[in-house]
Parts: C-alpha cells; sequence; structure tokens
C-alpha cells in the first residue's frame, strides 16, 4: 500500500485531506468525553470529570494535529492520536466504532491522496513536456 507514511512531507491535497480527517475526529473525541462523563456520573464514578477532561485533551489534540499536517511530524501525531483513540475504548466501549471508522478514514486518505498527488503530478509533467516542445 503505497502512500502509507508515520513520518515525512505531505503534498498539499494529502495533508488537507487529513487535517479534515483529524477535524471531524476531534469534535466526534469530544462527544464521547461527554459520553464518558455522562456514564462515569451515572455509574457514581469519581473519575466521571476526569474522564471528560481526558478526553477534551484528545479532542484538543486532534485539533492541533490537524494544524500540524504541514509538518514532518504532524502525520506522526495523527497516528498517534488514531492510537489514543482505540485506547479511549477502554473508558467508552463505543470509541472502539470510532478509532475504527477513523483510522479508515485515515488510512484512505493517506493511500488515495498519494495516488491523486502522483496522477496531478505525472499531468503536469505531460503538459510541461507539451509546452516546452511547441
Amino acid at each position: 500500500m503505497k502512500g502509507i507514511v508515520f513520518y515525512g512531507s505531505l503534498g498539499k491535497f494529502t495533508w488537507r485531506m487529513l487535517a479534515t480527517v483529524l477535524g471531524g475526529q476531534g469534535v466526534v473525541v469530544f462527544l464521547g468525553a461527554l459520553v464518558a462523563r455522562g456514564v462515569g456520573l451515572a455509574q457514581g464514578d469519581g473519575n466521571a470529570h476526569a474522564w471528560l477532561w481526558v478526553g477534551i485533551g484528545l479532542a484538543v489534540l486532534c485539533f492541533l494535529a490537524a494544524g500540524a499536517m504541514r509538518r514532518p511530524w504532524g502525520v506522526t501525531l495523527g497516528w498517534l492520536i488514531q492510537v489514543l483513540t482505540f485506547v479511549s475504548a477502554v473508558v467508552v466501549p463505543a470509541m472502539l466504532g470510532v478509532g475504527l471508522i477513523f483510522t479508515v478514514l485515515w488510512v484512505g486518505s493517506l493511500v488515495l491522496c498519494h495516488r491523486v498527488e502522483r496522477q496531478v503530478a505525472e499531468r503536469d509533467r505531460v503538459a510541461g513536456a507539451d509546452s516546452a516542445a511547441r
């Protein structure tokens, strides 16, 4: 699967798509944090408010990582967020589904955007060769 990277610079289309995935993931993780607090309060868990703040921290990290996609380490941070989303399923089991969905979107964006950027580069190369021949 070409295009799956863990560190390095990304093309403009790729980092924009990954930032979009992380932005959506941040919203859903925040909602998951609210669920964790609500379930914790309903069960009398003394850590209910702590789960809320941890979830909010992960959501903020999603938004910060979305802004960092232009940096070489941004994609590494994005992978870390995917792992942390799965870890959050310890508190809210439904986050396992959320982690699965967003990891599929993450990997799919990496692979498909790499392919699109390769095709655009080829098209630009051919167009440049055609204009140079005139």
